[in-house]
């Protein structure tokens, strides 16, 4: 068949596979048209999750009829007055979502810009109607009816009505963590709800902006337990928040990344922040972060993907290494602070739940987990208040150990717990857990003051590879020599090893060597060595640290307190488990309903 040049309609819906996959990416694109044109209040409607209705009005400029005409023909813009594309700074940029979207929908748009007289433009599958009077409030109104009418084979793609409204809900609420001071609703089917947020006024400080923006949307619990990230490197400025390490999650959704205030998934950002936590959490737990990266705009590149999801950085070591030493400085702050939530759940469990028989509120004792754990508890309080001889004597009143932050040992329960009373309250620890944090931690000292151990092979193992994952090893042999790993290219597409961190033992070395550059590839960094490395140095403390079931005396308990107060990290065993649990005094006499 002979080349000839495909009709514009045609080329419109193409380009809609790229940048529209489903009504997420819609309602994305409109409500960054609305931030760049100024918005402080943006509405944003579904049916059916957008399938069947997506609106999004806003406060913004508008347009005028001209421009209007414009806005919905390919490649048309108004956000690169000097057509350059190194310096970026709205969100949108391409000109192609409006023409996109129309080229499969019908498309209604009003707008009216202040002090002028409003208009319309319809399009239908493509096809454009005519700029028109009409009737509205200054700004714009993008109306899209039946998504994905013009290609019906689009729609057996789309998930649930359900699934295609969370995910249009996800792309408002991670641009409405970049921009407190706009107001967002997001209104589902019959007028529900589902996103109401204020604009965050101006006498609050940038900093404090976000932060109340970001407990609107993930909770208090999420800032109650989180810490201030503020570093600069090399022009580029990284803010934001992480939480401690035992607030974690189970995956990595909680995990917000932005990038000169667009919101992005990048494996080079997400392979930092999982770094950066590798010391402190189980490979099968995820930290809980807002993360907000602004650098000039010539030393990134917004223009890699369709839909402006991914970007790609000059100079993306140094980012990498700004993200994991911000994040390592801001953890290594908290010294033993452990998260708010393991308070509160220790406090739920000893709350009974009311259950309602035959119009009478009846209390039933809590499981026995809450039981088991609130008659240690009892106990405790037992060894604080209660006079006499006790098999770890109580202390006296005025003990000065009382006004350390983990306050004086009182008493031992189960040879496993040692309760501690503070100034305001108790604390009570696992003392195998926040052992095993010690003895790690002084281990990983002894490795950074002398260096990884090294055994030489006997035989030097030489491994095949192909010849761009050969050369990446190579280019890092020298870091990977810092952790014990020394290699070198062996010809074309393989590398031999030649020594081996003596705490692996034996080991599967060419599984290792091929793990490291799949890692260096994707991530930039050699993460699966360092958490082998971790794991064992995590075993050996394991089985170095004081056992659950161990008597300990009173200056061997106060003593491990103090270990604690000095040592960073010590809020959390290796995994990301609490170490301790503190209870506010405040909140013991609330159970007992002294309060």
């Amino acid at each position: 068949m002979p080349i000839r040049q495909l009709p514009p309609v045609v080329v419109n819906r193409i380009a809609a596979g790229e940048v529209i996959e489903r009504p997420a990416a819609a309602v994305k694109e409109l409500v960054e048209n609305a931030i760049d044109a100024g918005a402080t209040h943006i509405d944003v409607t579904l049916r059916d999750g957008g399938q069947s209705l997506i609106s999004v009005a806003d406060d913004g400029s508008g347009m005028s009829a001209d421009e209007l005409s414009l806005a919905v023909e390919r490649h048309c813009t108004s956000k690169l007055p000097d057509d350059d594309l190194l310096h970026i700074r709205s969100l949108g940029f391409r000109g192609e979502a409006l023409p996109s979207i129309g080229a499969v929908s019908r498309l209604a748009i009003v707008t009216r810009r202040r002090g002028g007289d409003a208009i319309r433009l319809l399009i239908e599958g493509g096809n454009k109607g005519a700029v028109e009077p009409a009737s509205a409030n200054p700004g714009t109104r993008v109306e899209v009816r039946d998504l994905f009418f013009a290609t019906p084979a689009r729609l057996k793609f789309l998930k649930s009505a359900r699934a295609e409204r969370d995910a249009a809900i996800d792309a408002v609420t991670r641009l409405a963590m970049a921009y407190p001071a706009i107001a967002f609703t997001v209104t589902g089917d019959e007028g529900r709800a589902h996103l109401r947020l204020d604009a965050i006024g101006p006498s609050l400080l940038p900093g404090d902006a976000r932060r109340e923006r970001l407990a609107a949307i993930l909770g208090r619990d999420f800032t109650d337990n989180a810490i201030a990230i503020e570093a600069e490197r090399n022009g580029a400025l990284l803010t934001g928040f992480a939480a401690l390490p035992t607030f974690n999650r189970a995956t990595s959704r909680d995990q917000y990344l932005f990038v000169n205030g667009r919101p992005v998934r990048d494996k080079l950002l997400g392979g930092a922040v999982r770094g950066a936590y590798a010391d402190f959490l189980a490979r099968d737990r995820h930290a809980m972060v807002a993360l907000f990266l602004d650098l000039p705009e010539t030393e990134l590149d917004v223009n890699v993907h369709p839909a402006k999801a991914e970007v790609r950085f000059r100079d993306a070591t140094m980012v990498r290494g700004l993200i994991v030493g911000a994040l390592r400085h801001a953890i290594g702050g908290a010294r033993h602070r452990a998260s708010t939530e393991t308070a509160e759940q220790a406090l739920a469990a000893f709350r009974p739940e009311p259950h309602t028989h035959a119009g009478r509120a009846h209390f039933y004792p809590p499981p026995r987990a809450a039981a088991s754990f609130g008659m240690e508890l009892a106990e405790a309080a037992v060894a604080l208040y209660e006079p006499g001889p006790r098999p770890t004597a109580p202390v006296a009143s005025d003990a000065p150990e009382r006004h350390f932050p983990l306050g004086a040992a009182c008493a031992q329960l189960h040879d496993t717990y040692v309760v501690a009373q503070t100034a305001d309250g108790i604390v009570i620890v696992d003392q195998h857990a926040a052992h095993e944090r010690l003895v790690y931690e002084r281990m990983k000292e002894a490795m950074a003051a002398t260096g990884v151990a090294r055994q030489i092979l006997l035989l030097p193992e030489v491994v095949e590879l192909d010849e761009a994952d050969a050369d990446r090893l190579a280019a890092r042999a020298d870091e990977l020599a810092e952790l014990g790993l020394v290699l070198e290219k062996f010809g074309s597409g393989a590398v031999v090893v030649r020594e081996v961190p003596a705490l692996l033992g034996e080991t599967d070395v060419a599984g290792l060597v091929r793990d490291l550059a799949e890692e260096i590839a994707e991530l930039g960094d050699a993460l699966a060595l360092k958490e082998r490395l971790e794991d064992v140095c995590g075993t050996m403390a394991c089985h170095g640290s004081v056992r659950a079931g161990r008597r300990l005396n009173q200056a061997e308990m106060n003593a491990l307190l103090r270990q604690m107060e000095a040592t960073p990290h010590s809020g959390q065993c290796n995994h990301g488990r609490p170490t301790y649990v503190e209870l506010r005094l405040a909140d013991i006499e609330r159970l007992f309903g002294r309060r």
